[in-house]
């Protein structure tokens, strides 16, 4: 098992990628902390990896609070004492407007939870990884940030504001052996993209389980000298 006896957290976990990553990553050997805001949508997933033979813990939470992101890192320190890997995947798409259109309040909300979210998160995690000299954190950008589109709101600039903040915390962290990369997942079958494309044919997407192997390899101890790199799956 490629993460046995390591500690991950994974968010926007109850489905889709986020879903995936969790179940990919106990069949891995990992102890993991499933956070989403839906309770039934974590209690589904409890149940399925439960039918496996497998477990993880999970918490209902909205990351988009600072104070339920610190509950969050709390949690995992209680339960294992360390943090090895933080995945932050929750996204949220928002309102596909032109600029002029778009409210402040929905700007507000994208960011709080595509990036205010990621800061704190990894702020905390970085921190408790740094005691150790070992850690992995994986952020989650987007194929419009390569090719900007008309009316994506503030989901684009939220994922520019991902990467940079991502690449700059790589360079602030490296040789201290807590990396920082990126995964661009491509269209993959998620609510959210199918809610942003809705005249493509869902037929022609990725499957979230497809794509969990980057993960995988960005969490393990295989990729301990890969950090400040956006690997995009094809």
């Amino acid at each position: 098992m490629r993460l046995k006896d390591k500690t991950a957290i994974v968010t926007g976990a109850s489905r889709g990628i986020g879903r995936a990553v969790v179940l990919k990553y106990a069949e891995e050997g990992a102890q993991v902390i499933a956070v989403a805001r839906n309770e039934g949508n974590l209690r589904l997933l409890s149940e399925e990896l439960d039918k496996n033979g497998l477990g993880c813990t999970t918490l209902a939470a909205d990351v988009s609070s600072e104070v339920q992101c610190i509950k969050v890192v709390e949690r995992a320190l209680e339960l294992n004492g360390k943090i090895d890997v933080l995945v932050n995947n929750a996204g949220m798409l928002g309102k596909r407007v032109e600029m002029t259109l778009l409210d402040l309040s929905d700007w507000k909300k994208v960011f709080e939870v595509n990036v205010e979210a990621v800061f704190v998160l990894s702020k905390l995690a970085a921190t408790e990884m740094l005691k150790r000299s070992s850690g992995s954190i994986i952020n989650i950008t987007s194929g419009v940030v390569r090719r900007p589109y008309p009316k994506w709101g503030a989901y684009l600039p939220s994922k520019f504001a991902v990467e940079g903040m991502t690449m700059m915390l790589s360079e602030e962290l490296r040789d201290t052996g807590v990396r920082v990369n990126l995964i661009d997942p491509g269209r993959t079958s998620t609510d959210m993209i199918r809610k942003a494309f809705p005249e493509v044919d869902p037929s022609t997407y990725k499957l979230p389980v497809e794509i969990t192997d980057p993960f995988v390899f960005l969490a393990s101890d295989e990729s301990r000298l890969v950090t400040g790199t956006r690997i995009q799956i094809r």
